[in-house]
């Protein structure tokens, strides 16, 4: 199996040759076997590890990215609301350009979240405010309340602005949802 692997890295081997190995007539072959059954070892450790009743650690960090994924889907289904979060081209290609096009578009929103998350935190910071590490691993660019997914956007070219927009104040009065959108 270590020889299998060695030579997959260093090119030594294709892939489709290394599959042929693993399996002839619809069945496999010793290699092919011995590779399931090592397959099995890592499910069933895996297995044991999300059962075990005494530390539910492992339990936990799967939970904690599910989380993460699942507020990734979130903020995208809310980006593509036209449809609802549906692809409607009915080629291919077209399905591609809408998914690149989502992905773009949220990769640019993630971005520009943990920017303004950074840039939060440093004038908290610089304003005497403790604020502890472990609490900004928490902080999360996937949030978009403060996203303006529904209403008019202008693209005109005009001066850019140079840094983020300032922060809000929290002790001055709350903006109604009109103002309250980021950029």
């Amino acid at each position: 199996m270590l020889r299998v692997a060695g030579s997959l890295v260093t090119n030594q081997v294709r892939a489709c040759d290394l599959l042929r190995m693993f399996g002839r007539e619809g069945k496999p072959t010793p290699l092919g076997q011995a590779f399931a059954e090592y397959g099995r070892i890592a499910k069933t450790l895996h297995l044991l590890q999300v059962v075990d009743p005494v530390d539910d650690t492992y339990r936990r960090q799967m939970g904690k990215q599910l989380s993460v994924q699942e507020s990734r889907h979130t903020l995208a289904r809310d980006i593509c609301h036209g449809k609802r979060g549906t692809i409607h081209q009915a080629y291919r290609d077209g399905m591609e350009d809408q998914l690149g096009s989502l992905g773009l578009v949220l990769n640019a929103v993630v971005l520009w979240t943990t920017k303004d998350i950074d840039a939060a935190v440093a004038q908290l910071r610089a304003e005497g405010h403790e604020i502890s590490d472990e609490d900004v691993a928490r902080l999360s660019p996937l949030k978009f309340k403060n996203l303006n997914v529904l209403g008019r956007h202008s693209f005109t070219p005009s001066t850019p602005r140079q840094g983020l927009r300032p922060l809000r104040d929290p002790d001055a009065a709350e903006l109604d949802d009109d103002e309250d959108s980021a950029d």
